[in-house]
Formats: C-alpha cells, sequence, structure tokens
C-alpha cells in the first residue's frame, strides 16, 4: 500500500506550468542602464552603416520600379513552375498507367493459363 500515489486535492492546476521559472525579480538600475547604454551604442552603429551606403535617395526613388520588375520575375516564375510540376504529373502518370497495364495483362495470362483441378467426389 505504501507505492499507492494518491492524488493530492490541494494542489494547483497547470494552469500557469511555466510561472515559477520566471524570474519575479527586477533588474537593478546598474543592469538598466548597462542594457541601455548597449542599445545606444547598437543604434549609433546602425545609423553608420546607413550612413556609409551610397546613393541612398536613387534607391528610394527606384523602389516602385525595382518592387515591379520583382513582381513580374516571380510571376514568370511560378508559371513555369506550373509547367514544370505538370510535366512531372504527366510523367507519373504515364509511368504509373504502365506499371498498371502491365500487372493487368500478367494477371490476364495467368488466370488463362491456370490449370483446372477435377475434384472427384466419391
Amino acid at each position: 500500500m505504501a507505492d499507492l500515489n494518491i492524488p493530492n486535492l490541494n494542489m494547483k492546476s497547470d494552469k500557469y506550468i511555466f510561472k515559477k521559472k520566471l524570474s519575479l525579480r527586477r533588474k537593478s538600475k546598474k543592469r538598466l542602464f548597462i542594457e541601455s547604454a548597449f542599445m545606444f551604442l547598437f543604434s549609433l552603429f546602425l545609423l553608420y552603416i546607413n550612413y556609409l551606403i551610397p546613393n541612398k535617395n536613387l534607391l528610394l526613388q527606384n523602389l516602385p520600379n525595382t518592387l515591379n520588375k520583382t513582381l513580374v520575375v516571380f510571376i514568370n516564375l511560378f508559371s513555369n513552375l506550373s509547367e514544370i510540376f505538370l510535366l512531372i504529373f504527366i510523367f507519373i502518370s504515364y509511368f504509373i498507367s504502365l506499371i498498371l497495364f502491365i500487372g493487368a495483362i500478367y494477371r490476364v495470362v495467368k488466370i488463362t493459363k491456370r490449370k483446372t483441378k477435377m475434384l472427384n467426389y466419391k
């Protein structure tokens, strides 16, 4: 009887199963300051990288034209993909129909060559 495991009715449900694993302590002011300094430095680094990109205005002006060209390329790609998938379907269906045709002929030949046994009942 010692191995009998009786459920405890006072236990809370597992509704908040991961809540116990969360850190409930607040971050210290020093840690918050260090994180904000890293965020500030990272934002300055990203701004510097953007500053180094040449011809930003020209790129922004050509954006609609570029998007239009990419849309046309994607449409052509998907139209060609549909044709490729159609050809693959045709080859697979021919192969399956050939296998089925050979199987049907094999069964017909097997049925016609079957020797019937004469059972004599006395």
